[in-house]
């Protein structure tokens, strides 16, 4: 991979949770190319030690580790084993998330009459849906947060970073349960800035706008590859005219996790989002 700068993250022991997804293995494989040994944490134990090998397999520090961020206990486990492998956590990243249809309504709108159309509405959605994708995010960056960031107390250039989401500024239409948790994360994030400020961590987010991934393939593209009209609108709502790619998402992962690159920034939530959070539509 070619990463658009470098940063001095030699022996930094670097946690990541959903590691072993599409986005969170791209950021790993190049906080590992700045010298990090990187933990791979996925709630899929194979997965998660498949992609480490493959970091490894072209010389970078790696290992996966089986964690699932909903559950305290198997959070604590892993850090045993992480403190063993690696050593004190100095960076994490709670990229751990995502949407479930559970938790999707079919209709932007309520309308008069949904009731006959057979689609899935607001008033149909069960709470076990909705807790999953609230719990999945909010809780799934709180929980892993509680158990890695007693390593930095008190130590030098340590961080954490969240995950958030352009649903987070602006709430997007069917998906209310990931849009709250989006918006808790970045409230979060702010609120455990403050929290602690004065034992030296630093906390910070990015806040990615429209990538096509598995998780919201249904959302954007109908079953014979061609764009569903909600594509449509998010690209005529987003001034660059595309979805984002993981590799746009590298440089300010990199920027807000090196302690010399930003060392006096904590609280922020940077979009990357192609002028999305920046568009009135007219």
């Amino acid at each position: 991979m070619k990463l658009p700068f470098s940063v001095n993250l030699k022996d930094k022991v670097v946690v990541i949770t959903g590691a072993a997804g599409v986005i969170c293995s791209h950021l790993a494989k190049a906080i590992a190319q700045c010298g990090a040994k990187v933990a791979i944490l996925d709630r899929d134990a194979e997965k998660a030690q498949e992609f480490a090998e493959t970091l490894v397999a072209e010389g970078y520090k790696a290992k996966g580790f089986e964690a699932n961020v909903l559950i305290k206990e198997s959070l604590e486990k892993c850090h045993d084993e992480v403190l063993k492998t690696f050593g004190k956590c100095d960076i994490l990243i709670n990229g751990a998330g995502g949407n479930n249809p559970r938790a999707t309504t079919d209709n932007e709108y309520a309308e008069l009459g949904d009731e006959t159309k057979g689609i899935k509405t607001f008033f149909d959605l069960e709470q076990s849906g909705v807790e999953f994708v609230f719990n999945l995010n909010f809780i799934g960056t709180l929980l892993p947060t509680q158990v890695f960031s007693k390593d930095m107390v008190g130590r030098k250039d340590c961080n954490i970073l969240n995950i958030s989401s352009m649903n987070a500024y602006t709430p997007l239409t069917k998906i209310p349960a990931y849009s709250g948790a989006k918006a808790a994360i970045s409230n979060f994030t702010q609120w455990l800035a403050v929290h602690f400020s004065h034992i030296g961590i630093r906390v910070n987010a990015i806040a990615p706008g429209f990538f096509s991934t598995k998780q919201n393939e249904k959302l954007l593209w109908n079953d014979d590859g061609t764009p569903t009209a909600r594509t449509g609108k998010i690209l005529a709502a987003t001034p660059m005219g595309r979805f984002g790619v993981v590799d746009d998402l590298v440089g300010a992962t990199l920027y807000l996790i090196s302690s010399e690159a930003a060392g006096f920034v904590t609280g922020v939530c940077i979009p990357i989002d192609g002028g999305f959070s920046s568009y009135s539509g007219v």
